[in-house]
């Protein structure tokens, strides 16, 4: 039985990673910086499957620890600061923990275990400005929020401590990736719940940002298959894991009231506040590399992630509704 650990597996895609892995027969560790004191709503269908450690990657000792004692074959870091609009609140931490915190987790496996496989969660917002349509590997990197810089710092120590240590050490450019797990502070969730409270007769409106911003949206839980044979290869690579289409979060709209039975239009506000300051450029991948070399395609497409996001809301909000 392989043994894998997940940085940050309370979060959206630690736990289907950990899905992923259970069902792969794995045994599956997770680490989290309490994970004594919190109930983790992502988690509790399988938390009796997994064992949670406590860890940290502002400590490099603790992760030391947990991989003496462990000796995991796979290590997947999610762990992260992860909401680009928010790091402008919080540029040092978010530094500490996405950019240093890999670092700290690169030593601590070289020093401990150095024949594991490890991940590496980047992202599409190190392109940022993008440099060119569509992105791949090799796109230059030109990232416009304290997120995507930290971003870029992890993506590159991981190159370096692979070419001059010889680790199996890979990461994953994903793009924007949804699920009814996503946090309510990003715009496709803030959509999702909005129709549905909307739709249940709870809000009469939803305030958003900029409508014609366009992203590349896919569903968490394909991705984490693709992160998975990322590790199974024979030498690592990195890759850019995505759908190769656009959106814009007017569709979003569009999609999630229609499947409610409503018009976006009657209830979606645009509000200034919620601009970005620097918005991205087109981010938009070329998928073509994983479909080659890990046979990987998405299977849940644009219309069936926000309509699976939705059902979603609905049941949860109605189930929290006072009848």
């Amino acid at each position: 039985m392989p043994t894998a650990l997940i940085t940050g597996i309370a979060g959206q895609d630690g736990s289907y990673m950990a899905e992923l892995l259970l069902s792969k027969g794995y045994r599956v560790l997770g680490i989290d910086r309490y994970s004594s004191a919190v109930t983790y709503e992502n988690l509790q269908h399988i938390q009796d499957e997994i064992t949670l450690l406590e860890g940290d990657l502002l400590d490099q000792g603790s992760l030391v620890a947990i991989l003496e004692r462990y000796s995991p074959d796979e290590i997947y870091n999610f762990a992260a600061l992860s909401f680009p609009a928010g790091s402008w609140s919080h540029p040092v931490v978010t530094g500490d923990i996405t950019a240093l915190g890999v670092t700290r987790l690169l030593e601590a496996i070289r020093l401990v275990r150095p024949e594991a496989r490890f991940y590496q969660a980047s992202s599409s917002e190190m392109f940022g400005k993008a440099r060119e349509v569509p992105q791949t590997v090799q796109t230059p990197l030109y990232p416009r929020n304290p997120y995507g810089v930290a971003k870029v710092y992890g993506h590159w120590i991981t190159i370096a401590y692979r070419e001059m240590y010889a680790m199996f050490a890979c990461s994953g450019i994903l793009y924007n990736h949804e699920s009814p797990r996503r946090g309510l502070q990003y715009v496709p969730r803030k959509i999702s719940h909005g129709a549905a409270r909307i739709k249940l007769g709870l809000t009469d409106e939803l305030r958003l940002g900029n409508l014609d911003a366009r992203r590349d949206w896919g569903y968490a839980g394909d991705y984490a298959e693709a992160i998975w044979l990322m590790l199974q290869q024979d030498q690592p690579y990195d890759y850019v894991v995505c759908t190769g289409e656009t959106h814009s979060v007017r569709e979003f709209c569009e999609a999630a009231f229609r499947h409610v039975g409503l018009d976006y239009l009657d209830y979606v506000i645009q509000d200034e506040r919620f601009y970005r300051p620097a918005e991205d450029d087109l981010l938009v991948g070329d998928p073509r590399r994983a479909q080659e070399k890990l046979g990987w395609k998405p299977r849940v497409s644009f219309e069936e992630l926000v309509e699976m996001m939705v059902d979603a809301d609905l049941k949860q909000i109605g189930k929290e509704t006072p009848r």
